[in-house]
């Protein structure tokens, strides 16, 4: 029998831009805060939740979509151990840039942030979940998911058009270096002393100022990429144990603690797709 607090996710190889998580029972799925490189929405089916967003908090319930733009860290969780329920999917950037694109939704092919972080209307909802249900649904042929997809993010877009945000002030470059070099050795251990030679930073101002601009610490980034690495390598079938070294973890218990802080999914968890190929 599967545990309702267990959360499940699909994928197909076919529609490799797109992954959807289901939780049934969200009292469990406690995030810390955390971002993602691609675009996601999500549907709150039952019960309610607070959603913090960068640096506003709302408090979201059944009926209501939450959007996410990449980078932009966020958290959503339980209040006070009530259940809740949600629908999640997370979309590849490019592909939909592409998309807003073509609909002559933006000028050029580049991502823009959008606005809106809490949608209401009730037609949008029932749509969402009406797509979410064609993607779960194993009698549904790839075309029709395809469509439904498609038609329903293009409608979505249009709704929102207007409502981008022109690009958020760039972090001062030293900062960016700082992000650069933990991206690029997000799986390799970085000492503080190192970052504050590069940026030319007492440790205490480039701590605060990194978190101002990327909202995390350079530790917290860095750990956020390890696991953004590590859910890529178990969904290219990666064991556990590789992914977590792969990742830059020292064991497979530290990776497996911090993945489930984070994604608020065991790694095994995570892996195990509702498609089967």
């Amino acid at each position: 029998m599967t545990d309702s607090s267990n959360p499940l996710f699909w994928r197909d190889s076919r529609m490799p831009h797109l992954e959807l998580r289901k939780v049934s029972d969200g009292r469990k799925a406690c995030y810390a805060p955390h971002s993602h490189t691609h675009w996601s929405l999500g549907a709150i089916t039952e019960g309610t939740s607070t959603f913090c967003y960068r640096d506003d908090q709302h408090q979201v319930g059944a009926g209501t979509l939450v959007l996410m733009n990449p980078d932009w860290v966020h958290a959503c969780n339980p209040i006070d151990n009530q259940p809740w329920a949600y629908l999640m999917l997370y979309v590849d950037t490019g592909w939909l840039t592409q998309l807003r694109y073509e609909a002559g939704l933006l000028d050029a092919p580049r991502w823009q942030d959008i606005a809106t972080a809490v949608i209401t209307d009730a037609g949008l909802y029932e749509g969402y979940v009406r797509m979410v249900d064609s993607l779960l649904d194993p009698q549904r042929e790839l075309l029709e998911k395809q469509t439904q997809v498609a038609a329903y993010l293009s409608s979505l877009m249009h709704a929102l058009a207007g409502q981008t945000l022109p690009p958020l002030p760039r972090a001062p470059e030293v900062l960016q270096a700082v992000a650069a070099h933990l991206d690029e050795r997000a799986t390799e251990d970085v000492s503080l002393d190192t970052l504050c030679d590069r940026s030319g930073l007492s440790p205490g101002h480039l701590i605060r100022a990194f978190k101002q601009h990327f909202g995390l610490t350079p530790h917290a980034y860095q750990i956020n990429r390890r696991i953004q690495f590590g859910q890529q390598e178990l969904k290219g079938g990666r064991p556990i144990v590789e992914a977590a070294l792969n990742a830059g973890f020292n064991d497979q218990p530290h990776f497996q603690r911090t993945f489930k802080r984070l994604v608020a999914a065991t790694p095994d968890q995570y892996r195990k797709s509702l498609v089967k190929k």
